[in-house]
């Protein structure tokens, strides 16, 4: 399933605006402006406390913006609520909750969209059809797991655990898709897989943010790389050739 384009080369996918969001006495981001295009890369650096979970909920639809406002294809648009959001292709990965261990994989890569025959009130769950969109779904992200779709997502080590969400999100028609964390903890084998799997979402056309504390494996994917500290933007690199010290020096300010 190949997501209809909404972004060009002029027009972002996704933008903020002069966003800032408050929580009583707390301001947790300040006016802050960034935007990723279809088939870019955007890492999201910066140090706890620094903001990145505040920006992912309001694009993820959980906060509105105090102010300012948010773009999906150059237009104004208001989230209001995570299921509007993944309706308007911005699906949100997050490091403790890619897969649910108690499903298969094929139930977990079919999740919310369950395959269905029969007619009317007489439907049941279609398990080969669920297990021939999961292979379709690996097999365009180049993931093999090496495993049954009828196995427990129990049985998947954290890369894979990653693999099945990513290629469920760009398969159900993800435009944007925000990984939070996607290498934590994980081995470095599982991690390169991981930033594998990034790079051929990028390279199908997906505009990718990418949030990690880890800044090399995030430069070495990242087109753009844009830097939190306090709620606002420090700055903004070109992840090609970007001077690290520089980067490290604003992430440890936040």
């Amino acid at each position: 399933m190949t997501p209809d384009p909404i972004g060009t080369a002029d027009v972002p996918v996704v933008a903020l605006r002069n966003v800032t969001r408050r929580f009583q006495s707390v301001l947790a981001l300040r006016d802050v402006t960034l935007e990723v295009h279809a088939g870019e890369v955007l890492a999201l650096l910066g140090d706890n406390g620094a903001g990145k979970s505040t920006l992912i909920k309001i694009l993820s639809g959980v906060h509105r913006p105090s102010s300012g406002h948010v773009e999906i294809g150059g237009e104004k648009t208001d989230l209001r609520d995570p299921h509007h959001a993944r309706q308007l292709g911005i699906s949100t990965v997050f490091q403790d909750l890619a897969v649910c261990d108690l499903l298969s994989i094929s139930r977990n890569m079919v999740l919310g969209n369950e395959p269905t025959r029969g007619f009317g009130p007489l439907r049941w769950f279609d398990a080969r059809e669920a297990k021939r969109i999961s292979e379709e779904a690996l097999r365009s992200l180049g993931v093999d797991l090496h495993r049954s779709m009828d196995d427990p997502a129990a049985t998947l080590s954290g890369g894979q655990r990653q693999a099945v969400a990513i290629a469920r999100a760009v398969h159900y028609g993800s435009r944007c898709l925000i990984l939070d964390e996607p290498t934590a903890a994980l081995a470095v084998r599982q991690t390169e897989q991981v930033l594998d799997q990034v790079r051929v979402a990028r390279d199908a056309g997906q505009a990718v943010i990418l949030i990690a504390h880890n800044l090399q494996q995030a430069l070495s994917v990242a087109d753009t790389a844009v830097v939190l500290s306090r709620g606002r933007v420090a700055g903004t690199f070109a992840a090609a050739g970007s001077n690290l010290d520089e980067i490290v020096a604003l992430v440890a300010r936040g």
